[in-house]
């Protein structure tokens, strides 16, 4: 009995860390760029996009599809680094295992 009750412990304590894990990913920034940096994206640790910039040198009105793509590349460029926070940060805790709905 005594083993069970240190083991739930050691799992309360578990959650309360990777939990604060969980809200210091909302404070983390990455970012993500196109075109050289001309366009720029941060997006937060939760893959929240928090703001994008946009360089005037690259606004075109006769190519709004090059202006797209630039915009979707480096917006997945940040998601794709916020992931790789997350999943650093995270892995701390999880030993690497992807748990379903935990980030």
């Amino acid at each position: 009995m005594n083993n069970m009750n240190q083991m739930m412990k050691q799992v309360k304590k578990m959650q309360a860390q990777m939990l604060k894990a969980q809200e210091e990913l909302e404070q983390k920034t990455v970012e993500g760029s196109a075109g050289g940096g001309v366009v720029t994206v941060v997006a937060n640790g939760h893959k929240k996009v928090l703001s994008i910039e946009i360089k005037p040198e690259v606004v075109d009105p006769d190519d709004i599809e090059m202006l797209q793509d630039l915009v979707l590349t480096a917006v997945n460029d940040a998601i794709n680094k916020a992931e790789e926070l997350a999943n650093a940060d995270m892995g701390k805790y999880t030993g690497g295992m992807k748990i379903p709905g935990l980030f």
